[in-house]
């Protein structure tokens, strides 16, 4: 039924609309609307301006949301990931922590872009069904974001109010969740915390799973579960599995570990490789030659059918974008990148800029999850270190004149370390030294590298290992 409507563009002599009801329904003022419901009350949204909508419901559906039952079975998640693989550690924790009624459990999966924490979020969350419900996937890496996918969860919970307006729909979904329980929510992708505290602070009678870059900042929020690289076999598995799904041919594996290693064992990497090799029909070791000889393309590269933008190259770049006011933390990154990847000593940074300025910035770094930091030093993934140190002209980060400047910079600090070391802090600073000499270009050499270099093997024929110190003497970069 379509109850009448008038509607008064400007503030002249007020509108009436009249009926069996009760009384006369009058509106004034400028952009006022009159609407006769003959007695029944009005089930609808009214709007008024230039672009004013009406929007009627059925009868009963517009009531409170703690009314309103999930349809059974209602899942939301994105397509399944085919080439799961491991990770038995992390979905016990996850069956462990969440298998407890009645309190909202939130808990935060995070971890270096690329390493696998959607997959693993919609894996695990598959896992619940029949027993949570509604399961609700919200990509929720901004605030609009989040409220589509929360307005997206109210019409998928009552469709007959889907052309709500969207405030009105992530409102009715806060409602709803704030008033029920057995639910699971799973926010990928979140960048600020501050952006989910107030559903947090509302939704305390569900469930939530977030999954996030950054590796700090959960204390008071959310039970942390850090995602790592898989273990070799997995990422053989995986690596194999992309190689040869459909069947349409097989692939030998000659190379396939050492290109898994190559690789630092991230998913994201081991996926891109293995369905580039596969489209393009060339061998594993084929496929470890343009790795190292055209690097910056290959870390772009992403195979037909899959989301140009899913490429580790790509994903790096958008989390250094966050970063971007911190410029000191770039400058650190590609820095270390020219070092062993674990074990980095502290102290090496302390020339860059004051303490507190050092610390906040690798402390950007740890938060989201581009280096890590213990009582050992500072570490970063291998591949990390492979894009960081590959200039690229179309990445902000990496342009060649800066990568330069790190390479510099990084035999600058190793030399700053001279001459009061102990034998324990040259022991610490050899991999670092033999790191960054079989990465350095042979026109690229400074004096800083030779001092190094010269340095490394007198500390070596100190403690009798002349045979390892004459390769350190007579590199070339010792005689300038």
């Amino acid at each position: 039924m379509k109850w009448p409507l008038r509607t008064n563009p400007d503030p002249a002599p007020a509108m009436q609309a009249t009926g069996p009801g009760s009384g006369d329904t009058i509106a004034s003022g400028d952009g006022a609307i009159a609407i006769n419901t003959q007695g029944a009350p009005f089930l609808g949204v009214a709007s008024t301006g230039a672009n004013a909508t009406i929007v009627q419901v059925p009868q009963g559906e517009l009531r409170p949301p703690a009314e309103v039952d999930a349809p059974p079975g209602l899942v939301g998640l994105p397509a399944r990931h085919a080439a799961f693989t491991g990770r038995t550690r992390e979905l016990g924790l996850l069956d462990a922590t969440l298998d407890d009624t009645g309190a909202a459990v939130v808990q935060a999966l995070h971890g270096l872009g690329g390493v696998g924490k959607s997959t693993l979020a919609a894996h695990w969350a598959r896992t619940r069904a029949g027993t949570d419900n509604p399961i609700w996937w919200i990509a929720a890496d901004s605030p609009a974001s989040l409220d589509a996918g929360l307005a997206a969860l109210a019409a998928s919970l009552q469709p007959a109010l889907a052309q709500l307006p969207a405030g009105q729909l992530t409102e009715r979904a806060v409602q709803w969740l704030a008033t029920h329980s057995g639910w699971l929510l799973i926010l990928d992708n979140v960048d600020n915390i501050g952006d989910i505290a107030p559903l947090l602070a509302r939704a305390t009678t569900g469930r939530v799973l977030i999954t996030s870059r950054r590796s700090s900042g959960w204390h008071d929020t959310a039970t942390q579960i850090p995602l790592d690289v898989l273990a070799p076999q997995e990422s053989l598995e995986l690596l194999t599995h992309t190689l040869t799904q459909g069947g349409s041919r097989a692939f030998g594996l000659d190379g396939a570990a050492e290109l898994c290693d190559e690789l630092g064992h991230l998913p994201l990497a081991v996926e891109q490789a293995g369905a580039y090799i596969a489209e393009s029909g060339i061998t594993v070791r084929a496929y470890l030659r343009l790795l190292a000889d055209h690097p910056a393309d290959m870390y772009l590269e992403a195979g037909e059918g899959h989301d140009s933008e899913r490429t580790i190259a790509r994903i790096w770049r958008i989390t250094l974008d966050r970063i971007a006011d911190t410029p000191l933390a770039g400058q650190i990154l590609r820095t270390l990148a020219w070092y062993a990847p674990a074990g980095i000593p502290r102290t090496l940074l302390d020339p860059l800029d004051t303490p507190v300025a050092v610390q906040r910035a690798t402390r950007r770094l740890a938060a989201y999850s581009m280096i890590t930091t213990s009582d050992h030093g500072l570490a970063v993934h291998r591949l990390v270190q492979a894009v960081a140190r590959t200039p690229d002209p179309h990445d902000p980060h990496r342009q060649d004149d800066d990568i330069t400047a790190a390479l510099h910079r990084a035999a600058a600090l190793l030399r700053s370390s001279f001459p009061a070391l102990e034998p324990s802090t040259w022991r610490s600073l050899l991999p670092h030294i033999d790191a960054l000499t079989s990465r350095t270009p042979p026109d690229a050499d400074t004096p800083d590298a030779a001092v190094v270099l010269n340095g490394a093997g007198l500390f070596l024929s100190s403690q009798g290992q002349d045979g390892r110190a004459t390769a350190y003497l007579e590199a070339p970069s010792t005689h300038g």
